[in-house]
């Protein structure tokens, strides 16, 4: 029976330099492919134009390149681009770009479906397939900036890990990932342009920040009321607010870095002015901001969202005691593209 070949994308630049070298090549041939693979995008053996033929059929008979393939692009009416993202083994996840005036921020995935049970996230309803490699996530990023070039003439400037699951489930891959994407070898990115957005896992927020990552921190709070937060995302109950406080504040303590906190008012769930101002409190443990999100419908009718009089009860409290707050518009809600609704839909 003959051998799987192997993800050549798994292998590190020192990796390939030893392959060359142990089948008769020199090792910079290693660096060429390398290259080529990461900072050109190469998605065939073919394409890689400066290496000769025989080398290219060598490595075609070793290796495959995993690549992903936008199966399906959609483009709201406000300009948001959903790529339904087909990977190799047939499943499919969803990455968002979304432009503004100034800048176009990359909204990818990380897990096929998700590790956690968030009652409003469409992503939470499906069963988590399985984590995404890094390559798997570099190439929505890459795709994502040849959008952003095609269509609104400038490169991708932000990224956000906000799309399918819970980057801090998949720690490594994403790192390694980020890794790619700030390398001057791959797309060479500032960290400071990355966000890493979760629902709050408080021992690998602490992991982030003993590994001194220089990416900023988001955090899907969504209430500061344990009982609340336990309703609307049940494994509050096994990372409770403490933990998690105590994670943020460790986090602040390593990298002076200010948090984000994503927070969504509903209807008769989240408020009330005590909901707004046990939020306060949590702000007042360490820097933050906190962006006021619009909700957007799952189609399940338990969630609505809250009255904009709500809304601007909370921007007051908040505001009249320091914290910076942005209320954030949904994009991308007519392709199903917006926060909370990322589930497949156009596969």
């Amino acid at each position: 029976m003959k051998n799987k070949k192997k993800d050549i994308r798994a292998l590190t630049k020192a990796q390939l330099q030893e392959f060359f070298v142990a089948n008769g090549d020199k090792s910079f041939r290693g660096s060429q492919v390398y290259e080529w693979l990461w900072n050109k995008g190469a998605h065939s053996f073919e394409a890689m134009t400066n290496i000769s033929k025989a080398t290219r059929e060598m490595l075609d008979e070793n290796f495959v390149i995993n690549h992903i393939r936008v199966d399906q692009m959609q483009r709201s009416s406000d300009g948001t681009i959903k790529n339904a993202v087909k990977l190799h083994d047939q499943l499919t996840v969803e990455s968002v770009l979304i432009p503004t005036a100034n800048r176009t921020t990359a909204c990818v995935s990380s897990q096929v479906g998700c590790s956690l049970d968030c009652q409003f996230c469409a992503t939470a309803k499906l069963k988590r397939m399985r984590n995404l490699n890094p390559d798997e996530i570099y190439d929505q990023v890459v795709a994502i900036d040849n959008e952003s070039r095609l269509y609104f003439d400038r490169p991708l400037s932000n990224i956000v890990f906000m799309g399918m699951g819970e980057p801090l489930m998949n720690y490594n891959n994403v790192m390694k990932a980020v890794e790619k994407i700030t390398s001057p070898e791959g797309l060479g990115m500032s960290p400071k342009r990355i966000t890493i957005s979760t629902s709050g896992v408080p021992k690998m927020i602490k992991k982030l920040a003993d590994d001194e990552a220089k990416i900023k921190l988001a955090v899907s709070l969504h209430s500061a009321i344990d009982e609340v937060r336990t309703q609307i995302m049940p494994f509050n109950e096994t990372f409770p607010l403490k933990d998690l406080r105590e994670a943020l504040e460790y986090w602040y303590s390593k990298t002076k870095s200010r948090i984000t906190y994503e927070y969504i008012v509903w209807k008769d769930i989240n408020d009330t002015r005590k909901d707004a101002e046990a939020l306060l409190r949590f702000c007042q443990y360490v820097p933050c901001k906190v962006n006021l999100i619009e909700y957007n419908p799952i189609d399940d009718g338990n969630f609505q969202q809250a009255s904009s009089r709500a809304t601007d009860m909370y921007q007051q409290i908040l505001e009249s005691n320091g914290i910076t707050v942005t209320v954030r518009r949904s994009r991308g809600k007519d392709i199903d593209a917006a926060c909370g609704q990322l589930a497949n839909k156009s596969a």
